[in-house]
């Protein structure tokens, strides 16, 4: 069989990492090696660089230097972790990918669509998904969610205000728009039960 590369996506709160988790499991469950990752991180370098970006301490990072840092990162997690994976046959499911950067730093952070993608296509020769799930919840169910979640202990991108939520959110869905063969739109409200028979079903009809 050969590898898949599948991207969770979404604003805070949408249940991504669970989701993840579940599809992993279900996947083992017919036979299929997964490899289960996020972003940033999923190798030794890429986990530093991500310990810089969500970290409270100091001033923080400007859009640009978060947009390098993020580049820098995936390409260490694209050269040795995703494209290894996928060579042997195996399906990577991997928590947050590129789209995230062109939403939290491109539509939240305002740099352009165009800056952000000439950084993956220098940094990860431009590697796309075969699917990106985009999970997506109202904004007052990702703040319910998150309240249970954090207890207002948010990292330093999860704790920006409404506003910059709100373009990430607007961000997200422009690009499934533009993208629908790409993209799965998963409405992500309801039980993790509930969701994953959503993505399930989205996976299994793009298989056929």
């Amino acid at each position: 069989m050969s590898g898949r590369f599948i991207a969770l996506e979404g604003g805070e709160g949408v249940g991504k990492s669970t989701q993840g988790r579940m599809l992993a499991e279900a996947l083992r469950a017919r036979g299929i090696d997964v490899v289960t990752t996020r972003e940033p991180g999923g190798t030794a370098g890429a986990e530093a660089i991500r310990a810089m970006l969500l970290s409270t301490e100091g001033d923080g990072w400007g859009a640009r230097a978060e947009a390098l840092l993020f580049a820098a990162a995936r390409a260490d997690h694209v050269e040795k972790l995703i494209l290894p994976a996928v060579a042997r046959g195996a399906w990577v499911v991997c928590d947050r990918y590129v789209d995230s950067s062109r939403a939290y730093q491109g539509g939240g952070g305002g740099l352009s669509d165009n800056d952000v993608m000439t950084l993956h296509r220098i940094g990860s020769a431009g590697l796309l998904p075969d699917l990106t799930v985009l999970l997506a919840v109202r904004p007052e169910v990702s703040a319910e969610r998150l309240a249970l979640r954090d207890g207002g202990a948010a990292d330093r991108i999860g704790g920006r205000g409404a506003d910059y939520h709100a373009r990430v959110a607007a961000a997200f869905r422009a690009f499934a728009e533009a993208e629908p063969g790409r993209f799965a739109v998963v409405d992500a409200e309801g039980s993790p039960e509930e969701v994953h028979g959503r993505v399930m079903a989205e996976l299994m009809e793009r298989q056929s």
